[in-house]
């Protein structure tokens, strides 16, 4: 194979060119590189070696203006912008930098195509005019403003750039105009050299005049790079531009025109592979890499190129360990670094100025892989402690006395991080730069392992460098807000470049980097609608039918561009590889590019198709089973002997698995902060509540009075209770006072019921409240003794029954208390649960010799108090309505007969854990 840049030195050599005295012209940089490596083949004898330039760098060069960046252009612009506008009609710099931006890239526009800028910009105006306010007769405040706006955009652009001129700086479309305002001189003074320009295809005005009237001087030569298979086809927009420059350019009509060459039309080998999501794509190039690895030993002339640049890492981490030798040609976003994400977090956290700090930024903050190491003195981690801090005293906001507190010897960091940071943008700054400087000390101590994170912090460095130099030769930065809005723009341009060697092993580029370069095996990637193409934008001031008028460029000329490229990696390649997106439910996934349809429908090469799915190994559910090795029997036996309780027992019932790994293993749930008052939080205040209500009044019989007197009590105990079990959380707003509202709720329903069934006649005598009971049975077959152990919310007296009483403040309803078939206890916790839990403590109580049977059991709900006490009941049949709701020794042997087999089955050496499917 034989590339465009050989074939254009093998015809200079062939015309007797001086390459010394040549200055060639490329797309890119990059293209250029590969220009001097075959330079060498054509020369004999040593010489100067030519001028091998960018387009930018030779447009550059010739209109003598320093390039400026886009930050600083947008500072340039909002100082113009300040002196034009009336002091009370001024926009802040970040509202201004959200429509400015689009200006800018219309004022590029503009001057790179050479339209004559006052009259664009009246006839803007006269459009705005016409479209919506020509026929208002008294116009608002609003509709002046908004017409004054298009009114004043050529005395924007005016004054701007005379500016940007009077300190010889210029933005790209403007160094382009002030180049062609240039041209002639610059002929005059480089008569003698020739300029070769390779590789073009969409050319701006600007360029299209430089380069025809260099051509018409005799001042240079040009090649084309496009195939007959694109020229002939007046519909392929491969050619679009090359076919218009060849139709119109005069020079064309009297000297050839270089080159059409026939390689698009030689055999190829073309697969094209659909491939469910990113990623997969990503891991089915490796596989492709690894199988040419294995074909050739060797990578050379390959080429990965990204339609979507974000597979990058995804790629790398996909490619096989044998590779030696790879490039990477474009650069990673800074944006998309580790780092980032902590300055996001530093951003967020104190863009609203407030002096509290939400727990979850706090915790994303220390928990940061660059920050932690900075938390840690010795063998005390302060970020654990103050995530454990947060956790245990349930604390949502926190200040930075708070965080102090919790973490003394690290004030400094603390500082660094939360310290308020609405003083000056100059001091945000310092702050910033003094904590990647904190971050590369601790980092410096083992370089060879942080060589990246390194690099992240230098970049970073510079880029707030920049930031503080902007903001104090222009004052611009009002805010943070304004900070944080610029600092985004500057990350989303911002690139880490990699090192490689370009000429040796396998090449990973984006579609722009391919300009000029030709391999023999190309890999495609992301070939979808709206990757490649991109599809249809228009983020511009300028109507699309104005920019159709002005020989603007549209979405059309933009498809055209990738239509190209996309083309002339094919035009030489012997082996092509076009990965697209299967998957649907993605904005730039699931359609296949129209690339894709038109190579089938040229029906010029044998396409082989296929649709990859990933290997995903079958993998059967298996419920989780654990065998009892005798250290488990151990563990078991010790848990049995210290007691167990009916939570504990119907957490078995539940899932044996849970009861493993909360009382064998003693796993415990994480205790996480509560924003929104819990469940069990709000239960534990309402009981103990309670409590404390009814506690005194063991041994006596309630009278009315006494309630009515304690209800004067529940806003104060209702709060104790929550400030003892919420901690720091705040109960006063939100969700939070409404469960605290339902808690005091709660309780005075409950008073109110009890005082409803005094005022009846009924007699209420309390016997224990919250009474814990321990007792030890024997259990046949097992050789230790077995304890039982359960707290009681309430005994009392009802009318001479003894009842006793489970508080629940979730909903209860009368059929989860009956029972018909005694075996299902202990196995269904979902129906029976309830039923076992006051079945239970009635065992236990009659145990310990504490009632005197019969007796009733049962559950107040506090969600269904008008169902009053919900006594258990044993049913005939699951479909009689009678049922038996006074518990004697009968009940309570069936109770224990179930009860012991279910304490047998957890003691069996020969039953594993085995989890349930819930």
């Amino acid at each position: 194979m034989t590339t465009f840049i050989f074939d254009v030195l093998k015809d200079l050599k062939e015309i007797n060119v001086d390459l010394s005295k040549t200055t060639f012209i490329l797309p890119s940089k990059r293209a250029g590189v590969f220009l001097k490596y075959h330079l060498p083949q054509f020369i004999n004898a040593p010489i100067f070696s030519p001028s091998i330039l960018s387009i930018e760098e030779f447009i550059g060069d010739m209109s003598e203006l320093e390039s400026i960046s886009n930050a600083e252009l947008l500072f340039e612009f909002y100082t113009s912008y300040i002196k034009l506008s009336e002091k009370k009609a001024i926009e802040s710099f970040e509202s201004f930098s959200k429509w400015a931006q689009i200006l800018l890239q219309d004022f590029n526009e503009i001057d790179r195509h050479l339209i004559p800028q006052e009259q664009i910009f009246n006839y803007l105006s006269d459009i705005q005019d016409l479209k919506h306010w020509s026929l208002e007769g008294n116009k608002t405040d609003f509709v002046r403003n908004y017409l004054a706006f298009w009114n004043k955009l050529y005395d924007y652009y005016n004054h701007f750039t005379k500016h940007l001129l009077n300190i010889n700086k210029g933005y790209q479309g403007l160094i382009y105009r002030e180049a062609v305002v240039n041209l002639e001189s610059y002929i005059k003074d480089n008569s003698h050299k020739l300029h070769v320009f390779l590789g073009f295809n969409a050319l701006n005005t600007a360029e299209e005049f430089i380069i025809q009237e260099l051509l018409q001087n005799s001042s240079a030569k040009i090649y084309w790079d496009i195939d007959k298979v694109f020229i002939d086809n007046s519909k392929h927009d491969a050619a679009l531009f090359t076919r218009r420059y060849k139709n119109s350019w005069g020079y064309f009509k009297k000297n050839a025109f270089n080159w059409v060459t026939n390689n698009y039309s030689d055999k190829k080998s073309i697969s094209i592979c659909g491939i469910p999501k990113s990623v997969g794509q990503a891991k089915h190039i490796g596989s492709i890499i690894n199988d040419l690895m294995r074909e050739r030993g060797s990578l050379e002339k390959t080429a990965v190129v990204l339609g979507d640049e974000n597979l990058l890492i995804p790629i790398l981490n996909s490619l096989p360990l044998s590779i030696e030798s790879l490039n990477i040609t474009m650069g990673f976003p800074l944006k998309s670094t580790p780092l980032t994400s902590l300055f996001d977090a530093l951003f967020l956290l104190h863009k609203n100025g407030s002096h509290l700090f939400y727990h979850k930024d706090i915790i994303k903050i220390i928990s940061h892989q660059f920050v932690r190491p900075l938390l840690v003195e010795e063998h005390h981690d302060y970020a654990s402690k103050l995530i454990e801090a947060i956790n245990e005293n349930n604390y949502i906001y926190l200040n930075i006395t708070q965080l102090k507190e919790i973490t003394p010897n690290r004030n400094g960091i603390i500082d660094l991080l939360f310290t308020d940071w609405s003083n000056s943008i100059e001091n945000i700054l310092k702050k910033c730069s003094q904590l990647i400087l904190t971050i590369k000390e601790n980092l410096d101590r083992d370089k060879r392992s942080n060589l990246l994170s390194l690099e992240y912090l230098y970049r970073f460095n510079s880029m707030f460098n920049e930031l503080s130099r902007l903001n104090s030769e222009y004052n611009h930065i009002g805010d943070i807000s304004s900070l944080y809005s610029l600092y985004k723009e500057l990350l989303s341009v911002e690139t880490l470049d990699f090192q490689g060697e370009p000429l040796e092993g396998l090449q990973i580029m984006g579609m722009l980097e391919s300009r000029v370069i030709d391999f023999e095996t190309v890999i495609i990637s992301s070939v979808n609608e709206g990757v490649l193409p991109s599809g249809k934008s228009n983020n511009s001031f300028i109507p699309f039918d104005v920019k159709l008028e002005n020989n603007l460029p549209t979405y059309k000329e933009k498809d055209a561009v990738y239509t190209y490229h996309f083309y002339r990696l094919l035009q030489r390649a012997k082996n092509i590889y076009i990965l697209y997106n299967t998957e649907a439910d993605v904005l730039t996934g699931g359609e296949k590019s129209r690339f894709i349809t038109q190579l089938e429908i040229e029906n010029i090469h044998q396409i082989k198709q296929q649709i990859v799915t990933p290997k995903t190994p079958s993998t059967s559910s298996q419920l989780t089973t654990v065998i009892k090795t005798e250290a488990l029997e151990k563990l078991i036996i010790d848990i049995v002997k210290s007691g167990l309780s009916p939570s504990s027992l119907t957490n078995y019932i539940r899932n044996p698995i849970d009861f493993y790994y909360q009382k064998v293993l003693k796993i415990k749930e994480y205790d996480d902060v509560e924003e929104t008052i819990a469940a069990n939080t709000l239960g534990t205040v309402v009981h103990n509540t309670l409590e404390d209500f009814y506690k005194p009044l063991e041994g006596e019989f309630l009278m009315i009075e006494s309630l009515k007197k304690l209800k004067s009590q529940i806003d104060k105990k209702v709060a104790f209770h929550f400030k003892k079990e919420y901690k720091k959380g705040d109960i006063t707003k939100g969700k939070n006072l409404i469960v605290f509202e339902i808690a005091k709720r709660y309780v005075s329903n409950f008073l109110d019921f009890e005082i409803r069934e005094l005022d009846a006649g009924n007699s209420i005598k309390i016997i224990a409240i919250e009474a814990n009971h321990n007792i030890s049975i024997d259990v046949p077959r097992l050789n230790f003794p077995v304890w039982l152990t359960g707290k009681i919310d309430r005994i009392d007296s009802y009318n001479g029954v003894t009842r006793i009483i489970d508080y629940k403040t979730g909903s209860v309803n009368q059929n989860q208390v009956e029972l018909a078939d005694w075996e299902v206890i202990s196995t269904d916790y979902k129906k029976y649960g309830k039923s076992f839990q006051v079945l239970f403590y009635t065992y236990l109580l009659k145990k310990t010799n504490s009632i005197q049977l019969p007796v009733e059991a049962g559950i107040v709900s506090f969600n269904n108090l008008g169902s009053g006490f919900l006594k258990f009941g044993k049913k005939e049949s699951p479909f009689s309505r009678a049922k038996n709701t006074l518990i004697t020794n009968d009940t309570l042997l069936s109770f224990e007969n179930e009860l012991i087999k279910l304490i047998k089955e957890i003691c069996n050496p020969d039953i594993p854990f085995t989890e349930k499917k819930l």
